[in-house]
């Protein structure tokens, strides 16, 4: 029974709710019917986007979310994770009310930082299309921090369709003021930032406005100023080890948006984060999804020692998912972009195709990275991050030293390959799974792409016309997911919403 529907004792100690009701695969699809329809949203109208707002506009934009990030992702020191931890209802109420103290406070302090120091940093990053913008980054921050917190409330009660309606909505108010704003004229940073941050204040509003609703008895029920002091206590070590892996491992994230204008100019920012915002979709779509839902079924099969089983048949999809299509565009994809966004992007494709085989890589580790965090090794996840940030930097440098935005860009896939297929094994190993049935499951996984692989690769070599070969790549692809749904029994569990075993 979920935490919604489950009565609440007198002492308000009742269980964390247990992995037993709606199965993985449901509330998976409940996470991606909305997103599914936001990220609709942002493909459908990005070639329209792009022809109403310039690489420059998007670098500006890239520029202002990374330092929203980089903030946003201290701004409850880590504690929202800890929310899906407490075998009681209580502690968890009080972690929430934690977060939002703590959001609240950095969000202030931050405002006049960025009053004082707007002129200098406008310098350092040359940018000068930020400036007078630089103040939205305290009520961004606030809001994207609230979100952070209540989204993981949302998913300890496994109320999952409220956070679709909330993306729903955010994607609607982002994507409707970005175009409302580029056809009437105004095609600038300022424009989509503006938007952005419209954008996440109603993601943050309604799903605020949902969970009050809904448990607003509870919360006052069990809020007390003392638990929230010894909660603070019990989970110290998410603000000690765990804030500062997620401010290396958000900040290594935003380095592109950073360093690059620095070496070069916002115009290699706005085709980095072209090239950046369409290759997550994928973890968008169907990882960010299966990231939520697996931290809360996780949390629980830790407990029922039934890990290892669970993180096999994750691990399995996310490869049947994401190899495949990432592997094809590392080979079409200048050319994808070429046609769909206009002559002027064809260089953000050629970022894509240097950065799929890290995508791939980052997007089944991605949704495994909770496991330390369940098994509360934060400081495994604190050295990984450290190197993560540290090999992409010097990545990032050495293409800014070397004069070229190219070079920098492959050396951060690779440092990112390296630092996350490190992470994915060593996830794997953490939940029980060995090394060799990792290799096995990643070369099942692998072989149906080589020979389309070899066809597409021989066809550019010989100078085949580019809609030969990008037809065929995206014939083959749609092909494969065919075969997978109708061959594959577990990848049509996972997104038919038929139950996966090992899952419930």
């Amino acid at each position: 029974m979920s935490a919604d529907s489950a009565p609440l004792e007198e002492s308000g100690e009742s269980p964390a709710p247990r992995s037993h009701g709606p199965n993985f695969s449901k509330d998976v699809l409940k996470l991606v019917s909305g997103t599914t329809f936001a990220q609709a949203l942002v493909i459908i109208a990005s070639p329209l986007l792009t022809r109403l707002f310039s690489p420059e506009a998007f670098g500006l934009l890239a520029i202002f979310t990374s330092i929203t990030k980089v903030l946003g992702v201290v701004s409850c020191l880590r504690y929202e994770f800890a929310i899906m931890l407490p075998d009681n209802e209580r502690d968890a109420v009080n972690l929430l009310a934690l977060c939002v103290g703590i959001v609240t406070g950095i969000s202030l302090l931050s405002l006049p930082f960025f009053l004082v120091f707007e002129p200098a940093i406008v310098s350092a990053l040359n940018a000068p299309g930020l400036a007078g913008r630089l103040w939205l980054v305290s009520p961004f921050v606030f809001v994207s921090g609230l979100f952070l917190a209540l989204n993981y409330w949302n998913s300890r009660t496994r109320r999952y369709g409220r956070l679709s309606v909330a993306r729903v909505l955010s994607s609607v108010a982002i994507t409707g003021g970005q175009l409302a704003a580029g056809a009437a004229g105004i095609g600038t940073g300022g424009a989509l930032i503006g938007a952005s941050a419209f954008g996440q204040g109603v993601a943050t509003g309604v799903l605020g406005a949902q969970i009050l609703r809904d448990d607003h008895r509870r919360f006052r029920r069990l809020f007390s100023p003392a638990r929230v002091r010894s909660v603070l206590v019990r989970y110290k070590r998410f603000p000690l080890f765990d804030s500062w892996s997620g401010l290396l491992n958000v900040s290594s994230w935003q380095l592109p948006s950073l360093l690059l204008p620095i070496f070069f100019s916002p115009v290699q920012v706005g085709y980095y984060a072209l090239a950046f915002r369409l290759i997550v979709l994928p973890m968008d779509l169907i990882g960010g999804a299966i990231q939520q839902v697996f931290f809360q079924r996780a949390s629980n099969a830790e407990r029922d020692g039934n890990l290892a089983g669970l993180t096999e048949s994750v691990f399995t999809v996310l490869l049947r998912i994401g190899l495949f299509p990432m592997l094809t565009l590392s080979l079409i994809g200048e050319e994808l972009f070429s046609i769909v966004f206009g002559a002027a992007w064809a260089e953000a494709g050629f970022y894509t195709q240097l950065l799929a085989v890290w995508a791939v890589v980052w997007f089944i580790s991605s949704p495994l990275s909770t496991i330390y965090m369940v098994q509360e090794k934060q400081g495994f996840g604190l050295l990984v991050n450290a190197a993560n940030f540290v090999t992409r930097l010097a990545a990032l440098i050495a293409g800014g030293m070397l004069g070229s935005a190219r070079i920098a860009i492959l050396l951060f896939g690779v440092s990112g390959i390296a630092v996350y297929g490190y992470l994915c094994v060593r996830l794997l190993m953490f939940s029980g799974i060995p090394i060799r049935r990792t290799a096995r499951l990643v070369a099942d996984a692998l072989l149906p792409f080589l020979p389309v692989g070899a066809i597409l690769l021989g066809l550019k070599l010989v100078g085949t016309p580019v809609l030969v070969h990008l037809a065929l790549g995206i014939l083959a692809v749609m092909l494969y997911f065919v075969y997978l749904f109708r061959s594959d029994h577990q990848f049509r569990e996972v997104l038919g919403g038929l139950g996966v075993p090992g899952m419930r």
